[in-house]
């Protein structure tokens, strides 16, 4: 295959892109305007092969890319836009910028009470939340190929340096592994650790494929490379020392594991990001699906059944659908969970069981991943059931509990216990909370 080059377009260089020429003023507009708050960053095989310009404005790889009016509120849009209109300066501007952001709950679900101590040393680049899996955060790999605009963890590339979750000591982190042998999983995400090169990438990992690491029995990646950088394994300059990492993972007899997103059928349709599928499950590895149900994306039980149809036709498992996390752009995207229940059973309901090991919908909310198993009426009250999939305590995994039906709640903060209870059944009085801060278990 020829070598293909990445190239960025960001706010500063996109109206290069030479569809732009066909794209209304207004949008190009207000892509300056919301691109100042929420991060923006594509590239020349998202612009080239996976958006459709003839209908650019409704298109969901589109949207997915470029920045929207509406993902913004109208005060905020207008606040922005007015400043930039009369030239404030730039410490007035970045100013504004910063407090419109700091509005939009740019960590959610806790995630700073998911961050341990080695001794004294607060591990900015860990999160531990659930006894056997712990989150790595290497800084070279906090960027991506491409930006969400329905990301999470945007403050990771805003320039907003308090909340941002990043380490470089890779001693730290195998210190840490060595006091805490009930971790069996380790999930190097970001950002994208695919940004990496492969000789940064195996500084990290190689060491766990010690004897000395035995507990450690799978080494997860998240990225998002095969949806908007698929050349990474095929065309880069390292592909071939990437493919050669991984199979030494999988020869030292640990689970790999490429924890992949792709959010539309339309992501997984070129031949690139095909051949990069194959390149990678040549390896050993196994490549898990997982992407949230979001509103003007994916919001279609037919497409998220084609979606995972499509997935176990190239190799790979359905692992989770996601409830948008209440950040961000969330206004935009978010859908009822009553809606996000229906789609998903109705998506379910037309795939044969190989598509049936996808879970969901769930929220990685502060207590743990719930998911809505449905609504029922039970004593003539109409409830939500849930569970949890994961949580800080694992005693609390699979056990359902009722929350009160809500036709309008779209996250779990929303929704009250059921039955006139004052608490759902793992919530801890404040006072005992207080006092076990920092924790990790409860």
């Amino acid at each position: 295959m020829t070598e293909k080059q990445i190239k960025f377009y960001t706010l500063y260089n996109f109206r290069e892109i030479s569809q732009m020429q066909n794209i209304p003023k207004e949008l190009i507009h207000n892509i300056e305007i919301v691109g100042r708050v929420l991060p923006f960053k594509t590239n020349n095989y998202v612009v080239e092969e996976l958006i459709n310009w003839e209908n650019a404005e409704d298109d969901p790889i589109f949207t997915l890319n470029f920045p929207k009016r509406e993902m913004l509120e109208s005060k905020h849009f207008l606040a922005v836009e007015k400043l930039l209109a009369n030239k404030e300066g730039k410490q007035t501007l970045e100013g504004r910028i910063t407090n419109i952001r700091m509005s939009l709950n740019p960590n959610p679900a806790g995630q700073e009470h998911n961050v341990p101590y080695l001794g004294e040393i607060k591990l900015k680049g860990v999160q531990h939340k659930y006894p056997e899996t712990m989150l790595f955060f290497p800084s070279q790999g906090q960027t991506c190929h491409a930006y969400c605009t329905f990301c999470f963890r945007w403050p990771q590339f805003s320039g907003m340096s308090q909340l941002k979750f990043a380490m470089k000591e890779t001693e730290l982190l195998l210190q840490y592994l060595r006091i805490h042998r009930e971790v069996t999983d380790i999930l190097f995400t970001g950002g994208d650790p695919m940004v990496m090169s492969a000789s940064t990438l195996s500084v990290y990992i190689t060491p766990l494929l010690s004897p000395e690491f035995d507990h450690i029995h799978s080494i997860r990646i998240g990225t998002k490379s095969l949806t908007y950088w698929p050349y990474r394994y095929l065309t880069d300059e390292d592909c071939h020392q990437i493919i050669v990492l991984f199979e030494n993972i999988v020869k030292s007899g640990k689970n790999l594991s490429v924890q992949a997103h792709f959010n539309h059928p339309r992501e997984l349709s070129t031949n690139a990001v095909q051949k990069a599928i194959a390149v990678i499950r040549s390896t050993g590895a196994q490549i898990r699906c997982q992407s949230p149900l979001l509103k003007h994306i994916n919001d279609h039980s037919a497409l998220w059944a084609e979606m995972w149809r499509k997935q176990v036709d190239l190799g790979c498992i359905p692992y989770y659908m996601f409830i948008a996390r209440d950040t961000g752009a969330k206004h935009y995207f978010e859908i009822p969970l009553e809606k996000c229940w229906n789609i998903f059973r109705r998506a379910y309901r037309q795939v044969s069981g190989l598509c049936r090991t996808v879970r969901g919908p769930s929220m990685s909310d502060h207590p743990g991943k719930i998911q809505v198993l449905g609504i029922q009426e039970i004593r003539g009250e109409k409830v939500f059931v849930l569970r949890f999939i994961q949580g800080r305590n694992p005693k609390w995994v699979d056990i359902p509990f009722f929350a009160e039906y809500d036709p309008k709640a779209t996250w779990f903060s929303q929704l009250k216990p059921a039955f006139g209870e004052e608490k759902f059944f793992f919530e801890m009085d404040k006072t005992h909370l207080q006092k076990t801060k920092p924790f990790l278990f409860e």
